[in-house]
């Protein structure tokens, strides 16, 4: 009886290993052989296995008879490691508490960038001309270049779905390579569109002009009104804020200039004229882009 009383283990208190089966199982710290032999082997060695894990083994110390005991003696915390990164990492990914690539303006719009650097290749624009830089208002406006008489050089730099933030990553490449004298930008409708408050667009322009300033500090910059496209009617009240953000803005510097297209685009009941427009009742048709020119051109 005392041999008996002297050979029995004490019972391991931990409330984490306390179904120690179903840890040894389910741990993929030995990998999958190693944990199927690990679970035949005899009481005693389990339970000094677990102690050793759990930094109970200073209590009781049974013989290390088996290599396996001898490796988690010394590889205790490492493996205490990986079990917490095994645990952490799936959780965290599904809550998106791990941030994810970040992809740069210039990435996102590499094809529009390669495509204008390859029509700059085959015809260099003059520089001191007009640059019109923006979303797909300018990208589809055909003709562009031959539509303003009085500007012999005109450069069109659209790129559909951009923002007023991606005209400033990219204002290097877009804007100061022609070193213009006069720029004009469309953009600040897919900023209110993705969540953006009129007073970010009004930033994100004062941001364009800065850096714009910055390397052409004789240089015209005229913005061009967020139009009222029905598609987006909701955003009215937003695109009306937002204009006369930055109208106010432009009127405290001669050096900038408002055109406002979004008066003359609607009709005697202040909703969008749809017969401006296109049928996804967002982008210009011929009738929207000859309005936008005579606008336009009497402001240049």
């Amino acid at each position: 009886m005392a041999s008996s009383a002297a050979n029995k283990v004490p019972r391991v208190r931990c409330g984490f290993f306390a179904n120690w089966r179903c840890c040894c199982a389910r741990s993929a710290v030995l990998g999958s052989h190693r944990s199927r032999v690990f679970v035949n082997f005899p009481f005693r060695t389990k339970l000094s296995a677990l102690r050793l894990l759990t930094g109970t083994a200073s209590k009781v110390q049974p013989p290390m008879h088996s290599p396996y005991l001898k490796f988690l003696a010394r590889a205790r915390a490492p493996l205490l490691a990986g079990l917490l990164i095994g645990f952490t990492l799936p959780s965290l990914w599904a809550q998106g508490q791990i941030a994810k690539p970040i992809v740069t303006a210039s990435a996102r719009w590499q094809s529009s960038l390669d495509a204008f650097a390859a029509a700059d290749r085959v015809n260099a624009p003059t520089q001191g001309g007009v640059v019109f830089v923006g979303s797909s208002s300018i990208r589809l406006w055909t003709g562009l270049e031959d539509s303003f008489e009085q500007h012999p050089t005109v450069v069109k730099r659209g790129f559909g779905g951009s923002q007023l933030r991606d005209c400033v990553d990219l204002a290097d490449q877009l804007v100061l390579s022609y070193r213009p004298k006069l720029v004009v930008v469309y953009a600040g409708e897919n900023d209110l569109a993705e969540g953006a408050t009129p007073q970010q667009v009004l930033e994100r322009f004062e941001s364009f002009v800065q850096k714009i300033k910055a390397s052409l500090p004789e240089s015209r910059i005229a913005f061009v009104s967020i139009k009222p496209s029905p598609l987006r009617a909701s955003l009215i009240p937003a695109v009306r804020e937002a204009n006369t953000l930055i109208q106010t803005y432009s009127q405290s510097d001669p050096q900038l200039a408002f055109i406002d297209v979004f008066a003359a685009m609607l009709d005697e009941n202040g909703q969008p004229r749809e017969e401006l427009f296109t049928g996804d009742r967002l982008h210009l048709n011929a009738d929207g882009y000859s309005l936008w020119q005579k606008v336009i051109s009497a402001r240049l």
